[in-house]
């Protein structure tokens, strides 16, 4: 009885040694998510800019994250905006998104990623490149991709992945679309990236 009250008590300080992080804007922090050394799982860091929750990816680019999702363990981090009047994504210089292999986090297997701008041999590769991509929507909203080869794939299932790339004399642009289900709508579509996170141990 006596070691069991003491794994009780120990629990709770060690609760409330690790408590969640203040809402950023009007954004919940849910634990184990982490905005500062004070709170949630240093490990699951993100980042608090000016009222914005932001996650920084390996390349140091700062992506705003548009949702959380604490049942599932998932956030949702923005697409990378086109430098203006080009089919370039902002994040081109990098190769793209990549995450850090040792965090906790890995991209979903809910993205259907869009590949802009790419050079013909990526026809060769096992992408849907035909006439009914996806990618033939979102490419006609965006000046300067009009007319490009473009490409679509879902994101497969795995632990192990961290990276959307992008690259010059490969693909310039890309952006992703989370739960895309045939027949929806462009104007349906949440454009974004989902990334998941392993719960700690």
């Amino acid at each position: 009885m006596e070691v069991l009250i003491f794994v009780f008590l120990f629990s709770l300080t060690w609760v409330s040694a690790v408590p969640e992080c203040p809402e950023c804007g009007n954004m919940d922090v849910p634990y184990p998510l982490s905005t500062s050394d004070e709170c949630g799982n240093p490990s699951y860091r993100i980042h608090c800019k000016n009222g914005i929750l932001e996650f920084l990816s390996a390349e140091g680019i700062y992506y705003k994250i548009l949702s959380i999702n604490p049942n599932a363990s998932r956030l949702v981090i923005s697409s990378p905006l086109m430098q203006k009047d080009t089919c370039h994504s902002f994040d081109l210089s990098v190769g793209g998104l990549r995450i850090d292999e040792n965090s906790p986090f890995n991209i979903s297997s809910r993205n259907t990623v869009m590949l802009l701008n790419c050079s013909e041999r990526i026809l060769l590769s096992p992408l849907n490149c035909s006439l009914n991509s996806p990618c033939r929507k979102f490419e006609n909203e965006i000046k300067g991709c009009r007319d490009t080869v473009c490409c679509s794939y879902l994101k497969v299932a795995s632990k192990a992945s961290h990276r959307i790339r992008v690259r010059v004399g490969g693909c310039t642009a890309y952006t992703s679309v989370v739960d895309l289900k045939a027949g929806d709508s462009i104007n349906a579509w949440q454009y974004g990236v989902e990334l998941q996170w392993i719960s700690p141990k």
